[in-house]
């Protein structure tokens, strides 16, 4: 019970310290949207960082965080896994004619808003799969670690809610899969790197995926059609077919582990 309520206690210093934190530090007013929004981004990122080096080391560090193990191959992993995962959606809708890539229009300091959409990625990402999650399953099991962190997440894109069910088993379904990635590849790195394609493509490209409201989209995109397809206002990201995909890369992902587990019992044997 003590365990328990020392965990819950912990969990909740972390993530509503971190929100208070975030609110005492005004964004700077600039006129600039790209500008403004950049540090919208860092402010919140900058927060995580400064808590998970403190709770690190009251813990006297003996949770691993999982950073940055491997970067060049588990870079590789996120792309490609980032390739196959939005690249799977997109086709389908735009087989099934639901999805059309009609106007372009260029964006004033592009490579400014892709840079805070990958710190935003990066913050979502260390708030909910850095030292919390870590905690948690050091804590508990994997199991509760991936329950907790993946209903802070869901929380976190509050939004889900109001566009229905199939939003949010999305959410839900999305942050499973980037704490599989993230236990296949012992390394925040690929989770990080699939977030942010999902999002740098997904909405600044191709228009396709929610993020704040000022960002802005490369690309026109149409859905037309059946709702369930199209994801009505949420677009892609209330697409039946994304959580289809997200389920068969799950799968996926835990077939994967489990051979590996039962090759490296093999070579002990």
């Amino acid at each position: 019970m003590k365990k328990l309520a020392a965990t819950v206690l912990r969990t909740s210093m972390f993530f509503i310290g971190w929100v208070l934190l975030v609110e005492l530090f005004p964004i700077p007013n600039y006129e600039n949207a790209a500008i403004w929004r950049f540090w919208a981004e860092l402010i919140p990122f900058l927060c995580v960082v400064v808590f998970t080096a403190i709770f690190w080391l009251i813990d006297k560090r003996k949770i691993g965080l999982c950073l940055v193990s491997k970067p060049i191959k588990n870079s590789i992993a996120g792309l490609i896994i980032s390739a196959i995962w939005l690249g799977a959606v997109t086709a389908v809708l735009m087989i099934c004619g639901v999805m059309k890539i009609n106007d372009y229009k260029a964006i004033p300091m592009l490579w400014l808003w892709l840079i805070s959409a990958l710190i935003n990625t990066v913050m979502q990402e260390l708030l909910v799969r850095g030292y919390l999650y870590q905690m948690i399953k050091s804590n508990y099991n994997m199991l509760a670690a991936i329950i907790v962190t993946t209903a802070l997440f869901t929380f976190m894109h509050g939004g889900a809610f109001e566009a229905g069910i199939i939003s949010v088993l999305n959410v839900l379904s999305m942050s499973v899969l980037m704490t599989i990635v993230l236990e296949y590849t012992q390394s925040l790195i690929a989770p990080i790197i699939m977030h942010f394609i999902w999002n740098a493509v997904g909405a600044i490209i191709l228009g396709g995926v929610s993020l704040a409201d000022d960002y802005p989209y490369l690309f026109s995109t149409e859905f037309k059609g059946n709702g369930l397809l199209t994801g009505g206002v949420s677009k892609i990201e209330g697409s039946i077919v994304v959580l289809i995909i997200n389920i068969v890369l799950i799968a996926g992902f835990c077939v994967f582990s489990r051979r590996a587990d039962s090759s490296v019992t093999k070579h002990y044997l």
